[in-house]
């Protein structure tokens, strides 16, 4: 038995799993494209501050990824999962880049990767900058043989007067851009700075915006990533895309419902995925996106729905920061040898918090070593004066 805190104070007794559940490595996925938006590993002995560049373990940060390909999972880089804009700044993140699309060419690996603008400095950002920095991400990433995911920038919601600035950013890149890319929509609730993107505070009207600027480059889009946490919406959504252009889930809350699909008798229309649950989730997800590979969508969705209860405790408000749970999960199940973050992000989320974690996650059977997981847990319980 051990002891965790309860959120209202005071603890409780849990009896951790023996054994974890049996998974193994295998090939492509072939029903669904799925990317796991994958966390980076900071440097524990690095000198560093809050306000510091990041220091990045390379080794452990590379090992992870090797460890989603491994399962036939793609490989989002530099996502917001990776700290994008929390505590890894452009120079990391290109460097991430790089590093990343060279493993990923060494062992097969799918890899698609953001293009920000985040290189602009604190402060005003005209729409020439917007565009500019852009550029040069997008630039670095197609020099990579990487595929490109123009992610929402803070720069743009801020310097955008309405729609028809986000048609003019989007549709230069759209164009410029030398294979078809993925357009990311990051809700507020990710990123407080993105309110009103696409140019209205009303998502209905956000979203004919974000509809247009598809439709005039259709063959540019190879697809939209939703992160809005609204299922209905996401299914309303992707029956309107362009034929060929595909619809990645970021719904951390609804996401098997959306892979699994509509019934063949009501279209049968479905999303693929781009998830930061898949980091911590990936050889289970993998798993399950196999069963359905057999059209078993039943089986599927027995494999999975039972993930979203862990899904939805670290994605709880305030969002943008389950990266901390995340990174804590990697931790837990021997990806990484300590429990530190780029940024400090290690204090984000409480100690009852990260006890909740660990027991949704153990009673998932997601650790290969759930020996090691109960003493790492007992490690930090110490650190933080529980009794035993």
């Amino acid at each position: 038995m051990i002891r965790l805190p309860r959120a209202g104070g005071g603890v409780r007794e849990y009896a951790p799993r023996g054994e974890p559940r049996a998974l193994s490595a295998g090939g492509p996925l072939t029903s669904r494209t799925v990317f796991s938006a994958a966390h980076v590993v900071a440097d524990p002995y690095a000198d560093t501050t809050p306000d510091s560049p990041a220091a990045v373990d390379w080794d452990a940060t590379l090992a992870f990824r090797r460890h989603l390909w491994s399962h036939g999972l793609g490989v989002a880089e530099a996502m917001d999962t990776a700290q994008r804009g929390m505590g890894l700044d452009w120079a990391g993140a290109a460097e991430l880049i790089r590093r990343s699309a060279a493993e990923a060419k060494a062992v097969g690996g799918a890899i698609a990767c953001g293009v920000g603008t985040d290189q602009l400095t604190a402060g005003p950002a005209g729409l020439a900058d917007v565009r500019k920095a852009y550029e040069e991400q997008l630039a670095l990433v197609e020099e990579t043989g990487s595929q490109a995911i123009l992610m929402a920038s803070r720069a743009l919601a801020a310097a955008a007067r309405g729609p028809e600035d986000y048609a003019e950013i989007y549709g230069h890149l759209l164009r410029q851009a030398s294979e078809p890319v993925i357009l990311h929509w990051l809700g507020p609730m990710f990123d407080p700075a993105l309110e009103g993107y696409w140019g209205s505070g009303d998502l209905d009207t956000a979203t004919e915006t974000f509809l247009d600027v598809i439709a005039a480059h259709p063959d540019k889009v190879d697809g939209i990533k939703v992160s809005l946490l609204d299922a209905r919406r996401e299914v309303d959504l992707r029956r309107r895309l362009p034929d060929g252009v595909r619809c990645y889930t970021g719904d951390d809350f609804h996401y098997p419902e959306l892979i699994a699909g509509e019934e063949p008798s009501a279209g049968g229309r479905f999303s693929h995925a781009l998830l930061g649950i898949f980091d911590p989730l990936g050889p289970l997800a993998a798993e399950a996106v196999r069963v359905l590979d057999t059209g078993d969508r039943d089986g599927f969705r027995a494999l999975l729905d039972p993930t979203v209860e862990l899904s939805r405790h670290l994605f709880q408000a305030p969002t943008r920061f389950y990266k901390t749970g995340v990174v804590f999960l990697a931790w837990l199940a021997g990806h990484q040898d300590h429990f530190t973050m780029v940024g400090g992000l290690q204090s984000a989320r409480s100690l009852p918090h990260l006890a909740r974690a660990y027991e949704l996650a153990d009673g998932l059977g997601l650790f290969a070593d759930p020996a090691l997981a109960e003493s790492r847990m007992r490690s930090l319980l110490t650190v933080y004066g529980v009794p035993r």
